[in-house]
């Protein structure tokens, strides 16, 4: 029985992985998965965020070893997540037995406009901006993040956002940690699966594709999903994350 541990991306919470989570319980149902918010996101949005990559992954330790849950852990993490799974598994890999990573992108392997498309700047700016509208922000994040456009989601992203607003410093920091943190530059030293979405608005495929070949790990590209793969197609994540292991 495997330990799971699922991580999202800049100054999204756990709540935000929806029905992905009840697909992945179901999908591996002898296995124990654990959501962890990064600090200063969802329920942790008073503490503050670290500026950098490692003290995330202190963090999600610290949070680990208080809920008395030993490793090994297999990892599932997207964007900035998967940021942390990368130097969490660089650091201590005796602590993480594999590892999925969706939709990121890292230093030196990417220029800064395929790792954040400049289309969508001026989007992101808004986000930041004080005085946005909450309906604002998550419709932006929606047409960003996802291709299905799966509107349904809304209400409770809405909720999220009231209920634990993430604060603007804690956004900055998260943004500086992703922006400056630097990828080991040799195959990694835990097994590594590689997803992404062929229609990322966010950040180019062609980040998993440098990644990939630089870790010399396998990557599986989804034609038609986003940068929110979950999202936009779990059942796909999960069976591509099955067959992975049962090859390993």
């Amino acid at each position: 029985m495997a330990t799971w541990i699922l991580l999202r991306g800049l100054t999204r919470e756990s709540r935000h992985w929806g029905d992905f989570l009840g697909l992945f319980q179901q999908a591996f149902p002898g296995d124990t998965v654990v959501t962890l918010d990064l600090p200063g996101n969802g329920r942790l949005n008073h503490q503050r965020s670290p500026t950098t990559v490692e003290g995330l992954v202190a963090d999600c330790r610290a949070q680990l070893a208080q809920r008395q849950m030993a490793p090994p852990y297999h990892l599932l993490a997207m964007s900035l997540g998967a940021m942390v799974a990368v130097a969490w598994s660089h650091s201590h890999p005796h602590e993480v037995a594999a590892q999925v990573l969706i939709n990121t992108s890292m230093r030196p392997f990417n220029p800064f406009y395929q790792r954040l498309r400049p289309a969508n700047y001026l989007s992101l700016l808004r986000l930041a901006w004080p005085g946005t509208s909450a309906e604002l922000c998550e419709h932006t994040i929606l047409r960003l993040t996802s291709r299905r456009q799966d509107t349904s989601v809304l209400p409770q992203w809405l909720a999220l956002r009231r209920a634990n607003p993430v604060a603007g410093r804690n956004a900055l920091c998260q943004l500086g940690a992703a922006a400056r943190f630097c990828a080991p530059a040799g195959p990694l030293a835990v097994p590594s699966l590689l997803l992404a979405g062929e229609l990322d608005q966010l950040v180019s495929v062609a980040c998993s594709r440098s990644l990939a070949a630089v870790w010399q790990c396998p990557l599986q590209v989804h034609p038609g999903a986003g940068h929110d793969l979950p999202l936009d197609d779990g059942p796909w994540v999960l069976a591509r994350v099955a067959q992975w292991l049962s090859h390993r």
